[in-house]
């Protein structure tokens, strides 16, 4: 591998502008499919075989209308002013006309037609049905006139505009507050994007001057995820790392263009294909988080590498160059190999957005990987000699003097003297950080924990106070006969809605009608507690345990869907999945690892490290997040629940990103101990050989994702904060101090291997030991000639 890549490297070296002609062919090649395909992505993130999905599946199939998405606007009035005053009224009621008669949009007094004439239909096809009173019909008004004792007690009405009822606007108790319902006839995530808007325009016109009304949208009216300034502060920190650590302006810039070409063309090729493949919100920001950390880090350790040749070694910048390629590409491309393989293994769960995300992730990566053996040497080869400057070439020698006794050959002989204790810490200190874990909870974020000043935790404030949380995630129900040749009389409609509104923990029930074969019933049930509350959880296992009371005594099946219900399957089953995630990449470490490093003890080393990290990942996470420690210095109001596909997908990219690290640092202690050094001297060398550059990347790390720790989005903040911790513990306390402490304790036998094992496995020559037997059997000296 390492003789390979040093004859890529001096071949991009030497004739550069064919590489770089390529890759911008490429960039050119994207930017025209964009140009003809456009950018599509939504917020869909759906689990197939899940309750929910199956019976929305099933509704799509047999009631369409019935499976579309559902959102709400919240009016309000001043401080002890009402909304039911006659000018009011009629602005609520022209933006309530104007966004039914908008398209996607569902208007009841159409559904009612519509109904009406299915139910004629129906009467017609089976005279002895009507005749029994068994006619299906979707007008729920027979049922719902047996749950007006249940209705009455709520502390709420309709809103009255000329003596009659506005459809799907209900008033709270003091006239302060109006909630309006209403429906999509397709799901949020198939929506053009212009109907969010068209609707949150129609229903601020009732902001005019002199009104007093203010119109909030919902969370589900929101616009997609996006990336904020705050993102380029970590871009900018990555520079000014780079230009300490390679100490030019040149140098330091090399890497920050690779990165950022290696972002436009995996975004903007995801972006490209996004028409054809579905791409949720959010994957293209994971791209540009990966991109950008993996961009940077691998060119730095190439750079680095080459520089390091240059001035210690005196050799040419084309020699250099060339093998950085062979010996630091080589680590880089085992290093990408494992982010990729770790990203691919999501795709063993069988969820599909997040396949999807673990794709776009690891073609970025892959993308990056090509960069950083191909264009960043091209670019090398027209700067040429100017990558070092006369100055550091002139302080070389007395860097070197004071590189023996500087800080990082302190640290390392440090950690080796006291290493028993360093475990000891270490894991206490982790092992106390991972407690939070035991109490984590998983879900989607609702308006809940939103910041306050947003219109998401506005609008959920204000439905909670005029009406209760649980009107913030309503749930869906569907009823079928437990008898496929059964029907649902209006008259068991009405008993199941009595039944279902007599439970502790639901605050309205009301059916909204049968389908034109009687067999479906679909009503809608409002918890009393808020969509992410673990009581609406038990809620909705009652609703559909097929032994309970409910289900028994009226002979059928309860389904349960609606956003609420998606969000709580959704989670269980990424809960389920995460152990099994856990399993798959503890065997994926061991194997990589055993063929990188040749080794038994590091592999393991290695692994337990990782998960002490990440729990200890977690358990920050969860106790910031979801119990609100420390919220205001990381931007945020309210904790809640973490982001349910997050422990999954930061475990997948901290597994990756935390193997580089025990690549560059453990192969240059490997190095040292194939090249003649024992014991606690090969830890100590390797260790001053790699720390600078592994704590440069480290540092970049976690400045790029911490970038994102601010981003206005609930989710994309969840993600940041994970992944720049993750990588601040498992950077700079597992591999910076618990690895040399570990290998002091070992010592040579951290490199046992038995000799049948030895033979069987493949030699893949991380340490470039083949290429310098090569190059020193073609008597090529140092200056590279």
């Amino acid at each position: 591998m390492s003789t390979f890549l040093y004859q890529l490297g001096k071949s991009a070296y030497t004739k550069p502008w064919y590489f770089l002609t390529v890759w911008i062919l490429i960039l050119g090649v994207i930017g025209a499919l964009l140009g003809v395909n456009g950018i599509q992505s939504s917020s869909e993130m759906k689990i197939e075989g899940t309750e929910s999905q199956k019976v929305l599946d099933m509704l799509v199939k047999e009631l369409p209308a019935a499976a579309g998405g559902q959102a709400s606007v919240a009016f309000t009035a001043p401080d002890g002013e009402r909304l039911d005053t006659p000018e009011r009224s009629a602005l609520i009621l022209k933006a309530i006309n104007d966004v039914y008669s908008m398209d996607y949009i569902i208007n009841p007094a159409e559904l009612a037609a519509q109904a009406a004439a299915a139910a004629g239909q129906a009467a017609e096809a089976d005279p002895s049905a009507a005749a029994s009173g068994q006619t299906a019909t979707s007008d729920p008004s027979a049922a719902a006139s047996q749950t007006d004792a249940a209705v009455q007690a709520v502390p709420y009405g309709p809103l009255i505009v000329d003596g009659a009822p506005v459809p799907g606007v209900m008033l709270s108790a003091d006239g302060s507050i109006a909630l309006f319902q209403f429906q999509f006839t397709v799901q949020q995530t198939s929506l053009p994007s212009s109907v969010p808007d068209n609707v949150i325009k129609a229903v601020t016109e009732v902001e005019q001057a002199g009104s007093g009304i203010t119109a909030i949208p919902s969370d589900s009216l929101k616009s997609t995820p996006s990336i904020g300034s705050t993102e380029a502060i970590g871009v900018a920190v990555a520079a000014v790392v780079l230009f300490i650590t390679l100490g030019s302006i040149v140098a330091a810039g090399l890497p920050l263009i690779t990165a950022l070409l290696g972002v436009a063309i995996s975004v903007g090729g995801a972006f490209a294909l996004s028409n054809i493949v579905h791409m949720n919100d959010i994957t293209p920001i994971l791209a540009v988080m990966i991109g950008l950390a993996v961009g940077i880090d691998y060119s730095l350790f190439i750079v680095n590498r080459q520089r390091r040749l240059i001035l210690d070694e005196n050799l040419s910048a084309k020699e250099a160059a060339s093998r950085a390629v062979g010996t630091a590409g080589s680590a880089v491309f085992f290093a990408g190999l494992t982010v990729i393989i770790a990203l691919c293994g999501m795709l063993v769960i069988g969820i599909g957005f997040l396949s999807t995300m673990a794709l776009v992730a690891a073609v970025s990566v892959l993308i990056t990987v090509l960069l950083a053996l191909t264009l960043l040497p091209a670019l090398l080869g027209l700067v040429g000699e100017r990558i070092c400057t006369a100055k550091a070439r002139s302080k070389n020698v007395a860097s070197a003097n004071k590189a023996r006794h500087g800080f990082s050959h302190r640290w390392a002989n440090a950690t080796v003297k006291y290493r028993w204790a360093i475990i000891v810490l270490v894991v206490l200190v982790l092992g106390t950080a991972a407690i939070p874990v035991t109490k984590m909870e998983l879900g989607i974020p609702s308006g809940a924990s939103a910041n306050l000043d947003t219109p998401a935790r506005q609008s959920y404030d204000i439905i909670s106070k005029g009406f209760g949380e649980g009107f913030n995630g309503p749930l869906l129900l569907v009823a079928q006969p437990n008898n496929s040749s059964d029907k649902i009389s209006m008259e068991t409609l009405g008993k199941l809605v009595q039944e279902l509104q007599m439970h502790d923990n639901v605050t309205l029930v009301s059916p909204m009608g049968v389908n034109a074969t009687g067999d479906i019933a679909i009503i809608s049930l409002i918890p009393k507690t808020g969509p992410t509350d673990t009581k609406t959880r038990d809620l909705v296992q009652d609703l559909r345990d097929p032994a309970s009371s409910l289900a028994s005594s009226n002979d059928v099946t309860l389904g349960v869907t609606g956003f609420t219900a998606i969000n709580i399957d959704m989670s269980s089953k990424l809960s389920d999945a995460f152990p099994v995630y856990i399993g798959i990449i503890v065997i994926l470490s061991l194997i990589i690892l055993l063929l990188v490093f040749r080794s038994v003890i590091v592999p393991i080393k290695a692994t337990v490290g990782f998960i002490l990290s990440v729990l200890a990942t977690f358990g920050l996470t969860t106790a910031v997040y979801q119990w609100g420690w420390l919220h205001s210095l990381f931007g945020f109001d309210t904790g809640g629940p973490l982001l349910s596909f997050m422990p999954i997908l930061v475990t997948g990219i901290l597994y990756g990103l935390a193997m580089d690290y025990q690549v560059f640092l453990v192969s240059s202690m490997r190095e040292a101990y194939v090249h003649g050094r024992r014991g606690n001297d090969s830890v100590v060398h390797g260790y001053d050989l790699a720390s600078r550059v592994v704590l440069a990347a480290g540092v970049i790390m976690v400045s790029v994702f911490a970038g994102f720790i601010f981003a206005p989005d609930a989710m994309i903040k969840q993600i940041g904060f994970a992944l720049a911790f993750g990588i601040l513990i498992d950077a700079f306390i597992i591999r910076m101090t618990l690895v040399p402490a570990v290998m002091a304790v070992f010592g040579d036998k951290a490199w046992w291997l038995p000799k049948w094992l030895d033979r069987l496995l493949p030699n893949l020559d991380v340490e470039g030991d083949k290429l310098i037997a090569m190059l020193n059997a073609k008597g090529e000296g140092k200056d590279g000639h």
